[in-house]
């Protein structure tokens, strides 16, 4: 190319390109959204709905934000939250109605080698893997009747994650951030927090889809600075130390994509504004670009990020009590700061344990003391932070799976050189999660299992139910809220999907 041809009039997606490079935005700019509403407006900082009327919205909306816990690798309900004393009785002995026919050989019924007591005035049993989430078990709804469809991580991932079992759908946050937007146009409407990127889907599990881009979920590692996630240590009398954050944690460093040491953010903002006018000038000759538009919206969010991520990822600023609250370990960063990021309008954060499939217990369900050691505690947290913060009313909390586990045994090859192990295979026919927060009724069970804890029996909850809730909670019809590809209107929940009227307080 000569060097004539850049005396030629510069184009808007030119100007676009020359513009986001030299302040170092444009790649950020492509994943982030500042999550318009699907009319075109916009809510306002303070949470109130800014030109998007009521009749925008389908329901009263009693969910204003979404945080959802993702323990990736598949929970074990009956060791956790679906008490099975049938298991007990019959430890040893075959599954009535013969073999499993799961993803790997199986073998007779295994109690849980954990024990079960009860909690609150609701006096419903949880595991002694969880003796914090005991404590607030009176706030939270326990779904015990979820099925899905395919034994696999990936599968199941994606249809918790997307309401699909193939990658290439939008995911859950995309579609809230695309129907009520963001309350904070200084923040990305949808974060996904995990010290590295979760499972073998990655990001498919966050994406966008066929929606517009600035819909996408930004994932920022809340890794610990110092190596390997430690647990969380407990002290001799089985008290939680003091939380101490790391002397060289720079929140700086989590979103350091966004921050450029070239330029001053006067001279970004410079930039910008030229951008904005040469677009606008460009707008009254051709008309608008939504794609243009988009790209400049989210590199004004990049821009924002710069003075608002930090403080908010800034977990030093917390009281000692509240970082205590919590306890140590990245299980309990990634809580608090998705409460920190709720409490500024991020519509959606998600928050996945870690990186792979770390409740997958093939080998020994005591794999499972560890996980739920550093999860319980943060967990809870959520639960009593929110309340604190008056935020209880209007947040969601989504705590679960992908599936669930066996009540049988995993035996053979698969298990290690035909050898009966304590481990339990994926169960994707009966599992539990739990809801919590003002909006769905506290201290509650909906559904169950058959008395060994393998299928849904009483009110089965697809996870297009789980989903349809959600978005009713948050003022959507599921079935109203559609986006036309490839000449077929997609929604969330496909063609299926229930509102769980009865969860509903």
């Amino acid at each position: 190319m000569s060097n004539h041809k850049s005396r030629n009039p510069v184009t808007r997606r030119e100007a676009l390109r020359r513009v986001g490079n030299g302040f170092g935005m444009m790649a950020f700019a492509g994943m982030l959204q500042n999550s318009l509403a699907r009319a075109g407006a916009l809510t306002g900082t303070d949470g109130s709905v800014a030109s998007m009327g009521a009749a925008t919205l389908d329901y009263p909306q009693r969910v204003k934000r979404v945080i959802f816990l993702f323990m990736n690798g598949g929970m074990s309900q009956v060791d956790t939250f679906d008490h099975k004393p049938a298991l007990e009785k019959y430890d040893g002995q075959p599954l009535p109605g013969g073999e499993l026919k799961t993803e790997r050989q199986t073998g007779a019924l295994m109690k849980s080698p954990f024990t079960f007591k009860k909690y609150g005035q609701s006096g419903m049993e949880v595991s002694e893997l969880w003796p914090h989430i005991g404590e607030v078990v009176d706030d939270i709804c326990f779904v015990r009747s979820v099925y899905t469809e395919i034994p696999n991580h990936e599968p199941s991932c994606l249809m918790m994650n997307t309401g699909a079992n193939q990658a290439g759908r939008p995911s859950m946050g995309a579609w809230i951030t695309y129907g009520l937007g963001t309350e904070n146009q200084n923040l990305p409407g949808y974060v996904v927090l995990c010290p590295d990127v979760p499972t073998t889907v990655g990001p498919p599990l966050w994406n966008n889809g066929f929606l517009p881009g600035i819909y996408q979920g930004t994932y920022i590692s809340n890794k610990i600075d110092n190596g390997d996630e430690p647990p969380a240590p407990m002290g001799d009398d089985k008290t939680p130390k003091k939380v101490v954050v790391e002397k060289n944690f720079d929140p700086k460093k989590l979103v350091s994509y966004v921050n450029n040491p070239r330029f001053t953010l006067t001279e970004q903002r410079r930039e910008l504004d030229l951008l904005g006018n040469i677009e606008k000038i460009r707008n009254q000759q051709t008309g608008d670009d939504m794609q243009v538009e988009a790209a400049i919206k989210s590199m004004e969010v990049a821009y924002r990020m710069q003075t608002e991520a930090p403080e908010v990822f800034d977990i030093r600023k917390e009281s000692q009590a509240t970082l205590d609250l919590y306890g140590p370990g990245f299980v309990a960063r990634g809580c608090l700061t998705a409460v920190r990021l709720a409490e500024k309008g991020v519509r959606m954060v998600q928050v996945y344990y870690s990186k792979g499939d770390p409740w997958d217990a093939h080998q020994d369900i005591y794999a499972h003391k560890e996980n739920c050691h550093n999860s319980d505690q943060p967990f809870a947290a959520v639960v009593k932070d929110l309340k604190s913060r008056g935020l209880w009313k209007d947040t969601l909390v989504v705590c679960g799976s992908e599936f669930g586990r066996t009540p049988v045994r995993e035996v053979g090859a698969s298990g290690g050189g035909g050898n009966v192990k304590r481990g339990r295979d994926h169960n994707p026919f009966g599992f539990t999660m739990w809801l919590a927060g003002g909006a769905v009724k506290a201290g509650t069970i909906y559904g169950s299992t058959d008395e060994f804890g393998f299928k849904a029996q009483e009110n089965p909850v697809h996870v297009h139910d789980i989903h349809a809730t959600i978005l009713y909670l948050m003022g959507i019809d599921h079935k109203k809220l559609t986006y036309r590809y490839s000449g077929r209107d997609f929604r969330l929940t496909d063609v299926a999907g229930n509102v769980i009227h009865d969860i509903i307080a």
